[in-house]
């Protein structure tokens, strides 16, 4: 049984990755989104609109109402008010020796460093309201062909359908809302949501059922149920989603923001303290002096870009086209431990398709493909038409003219075959083993010694076999089973390198799992699980103190997705998945998890490295402003001025300015995030505090020292 905590029936198989066979070279999905989907992020961050835009934000986010939610901002824009009327009233707080032009000089540097962060947060918030822009110009007012309870249709507008409705949507048209396909089967265009361009398979039935409001039907017809009100659908949740200003802060960033104000208060109580402290030495600070170095000592970098990090790694995730409902998902998955993946649909293609043709007695490979295909040629369902496409792969010609004139057997449930009769009179049918064997034998046929045997060798390989039969004899079988799709087992070990455990979970029999399990190359698998079991090996996983992540596309694969703490849905799955995740994947891609994964680890390592450099480039503000402010009445502070700048005023200015600069030279790390590559908890940690950690300190020492050059020529 394992460790997990399911029923009876189920079972855990556990085994070792090395010697997966690879996946390479099976037919790939033809109506399946393009996985290396990806948006060019380096457009956008670059398109001169969002920059100009965001300038102006940065601007109107000076309002101190706005301001005051980021608590260490607000103090530079509380100094940068101070010093801007001490510039015209250098006496309002009594004597000053210091001269107007460093006020005002003091002043516009503060300035400079709000409008940075602003600009940082502004230009993030700009890059998801320019997607939201680009999804409200699809959204447009569709008219629909309402059924009424008569049968007959009225053509309405989409704005009056509501949850229950039915409309008929032929080719051409477009889906008037979110829905439920009931009747018919299409071919869908959902490049307004995805950006990918490859229709998608829509029919009644089964997991791939669920339609989207706004993209069009480009081929058959279909019956829709409408199921979301106006103003609910999911390109409406796309919209005030994508738009990051509406974006809910993270319980770790709300933590750091707390670690940051309270280093801001800290250290507002060390300079306000500071006067008296000179007071007693003889000497006295002025106040510009005093905010430039409260401004010097507070975490000014981090605290005006730690908006935009969280901004801008959700916006990651949409460029991946992954709709992330709340930031605490996207966080989350940079700490997930263990992914749990449903089998049909998300590891397979979900139906059975043709993989090989096992011949029986004397027969040969040419004759029984040459039945196959005459058998096939009108058989429209999905695995008939996976028997002409592998015909096809393998180069074989099919000679389409020998059915001409013939009579069509479709397939039914009672007799489980289909096939044709000839018009010379033979009669070809395909289907269930034992369904063709009676046939056979109501013919007066014999049954091949060798077919019971190789009939029993695909079924322990997991596949099913289907049997093909001329009038009284039997050609061979056809090897049916459910695809791996293409590059899952490298995805997977992508997974394994980052220290992430992959479980399957499938009703399928412990035979046909394990067979599954070790060509896709996940670490484990659980057979004939029901949807109670994936929710009990979740918590089981979650009471071990690890964060689960599951992908589905199913309505039985819902209450897992809630469970889980980042669940993943498939767009081309069923409403209620997509409601109960946390996130949508618009390409339904399930190895799409990897990215977001990568992402959540991205934000996470971003907020540190930027957290370490910021910290870090403080000590060397240190060394510059703090020698320079008691140089005059502490002669040995100059031991400390190892930089050597050239005055206690240029000093204190090029501390200032480089604290200013930083910022918007930072904007394209936080928003393009620090890179991300598998590695273990020490070696991250160490190669922070080498990069971010040790390149904060030196990096305003360099960077100080230059700007106190250029202001020595000034001064």
């Amino acid at each position: 049984m394992g460790n997990y905590a399911v029923k009876e029936k189920s079972t855990v198989t556990k085994f070792p990755v090395q010697g997966i066979e690879s996946n390479s070279g099976k037919r790939p999905n033809p109506g399946s989104p393009n996985p290396e989907y990806k948006r060019d992020e380096n457009k956008k961050a670059m398109d001169k609109e969002l920059i100009m835009q965001a300038i102006k934000e940065s601007f109107v986010k000076l309002d101190p109402r706005k301001m005051v939610k980021n608590p260490i901002m607000f103090v530079v824009e509380f100094g940068f008010f101070i010093t801007l009327i001490l510039s015209f009233a250098p006496d309002l707080f009594g004597s000053s020796a210091v001269e107007p032009w460093f006020n005002i000089t003091v002043s516009l540097i503060l300035l400079f460093t709000v409008l940075f962060a602003n600009f940082a947060e502004a230009l993030a918030e700009g890059r998801g309201k320019a997607q939201a822009d680009s999804l409200k110009k699809s959204k447009q007012d569709i008219m629909a062909n309402k059924l009424k309870p008569n049968g007959k249709t009225e053509n309405v507008a989409s704005l009056t359908l509501r949850k229950g409705d039915i409309v008929i949507v032929s080719q051409g048209e477009m889906i008037p809302g979110d829905g439920e396909v009931i009747a018919g089967l299409a071919s869908v265009d959902e490049s307004t949501i995805t950006g990918e361009s490859a229709p998608v398979i829509k029919e009644a039935g089964g997991d791939f059922n669920s339609v989207t409001g706004g993209t069009k039907v480009i081929s058959d017809q279909i019956k829709v149920r409408i199921t979301s009100d106006p103003g609910e659908s999911f390109l409406d949740r796309m919209i005030s989603l994508v738009e990051g200003a509406e974006r809910q802060k993270t319980p770790n960033e709300i933590a750091l923001n707390t670690v940051l104000t309270s280093l801001t208060l800290i250290f507002m109580i060390v300079v306000v303290a500071m006067p008296f402290f000179t007071n007693y030495l003889g000497f006295q600070l002025e106040i510009p002096v005093l905010i430039a170095l409260l401004v010097c000592l507070i975490p000014t970098t981090i605290g005006g870009l730690l908006s935009a990090i969280g901004i801008a790694g959700m916006d990651r995730v949409t460029q991946f086209n992954v709709l992330a409902m709340s930031g605490k998902a996207v966080e989350a998955a940079g700490d997930i431990n263990t992914i749990i993946l449903d089998k049909t649909g998300t590891i397979t293609f979900g139906n059975r398709m043709a993989s090989d043709f096992i011949t029986t007695g004397e027969v040969t490979k040419d004759k029984l493909s040459h039945w196959t295909a005459l058998s096939s040629l009108q058989d429209e369902t999905p695995e008939g038409r996976s028997v002409i496409e592998l015909l096809n792969q393998k180069g074989f010609r099919i000679d389409k003219s020998a059915v001409n004139g013939g009579n069509i057997i479709e397939f039914k449930a009672e007799t489980r075959m289909s096939g044709v009769d000839l018009p010379d009179g033979r009669k070809v049918r395909k289907g269930a083993v034992d369904a063709v064997k009676n046939w056979v034998k109501s013919q007066g046929g014999r049954i091949p010694e060798d077919l019971d045997q190789k009939t029993e060798e695909i079924a322990r390989e997991g596949g099913t076999p289907l049997a093909v039969a001329v009038d009284n004899q039997i050609y061979g079988l056809i090897y049916l089973k459910d695809t791996v799709k293409p590059g899952m087992r490298e995805r997977f070990d992508q997974l394994r390198k980052m220290g992430i455990k992959t479980v399957m979970c499938t009703g399928d029999n412990p035979l046909t799992a394990a067979t599954i399990a070790k060509e896709a190359g996940v670490d484990e698998f659980i057979a004939e699980c029901k949807p109670e079991d994936k929710i009990d090996v979740i918590k089981y996983e979650q009471n071990q103190g690890k964060l689960v992540a599951m992908t589905g596309d199913g309505t039985n694969d819902a209450p897992a997705l809630a469970q889980a703490d980042v669940g993943l849905a498939m767009n081309s799955g069923t409403t209620a998945a997509k409601e109960a995740a946390n996130m949508v994947d618009l390409d339904s891609n399930p190895t799409k998890i990897i990215e977001v994964v990568s992402i959540g680890k991205q934000l996470l390592m971003t907020r540190g490295a930027l957290t370490t450099f910021s910290i870090a480039n403080d000590v060397a503000k240190y060394f510059a402003i703090i020698p320079a402010m008691f140089l005059l009445a502490i002669p040995e502070m100059d031991a400390l001025n190892v930089m050597r700048l050239d005055s206690p005023m240029s000093a204190i200015l090029s501390a200032l300015i480089f604290n200013a600069v930083i910022i918007p030279l930072l904007i394209p790390l936080a928003m393009k995030g620090v890179s991300y590559k598998p590695m273990s908890s020490n070696a991250l940690l160490k190669r922070n505090l080498t990069i971010y950690g040790l390149g904060g300190v030196l990096v305003p020492f360099i960077g100080i020292k230059l700007i106190d050059i250029a202001i020595s020529l000034f001064i």
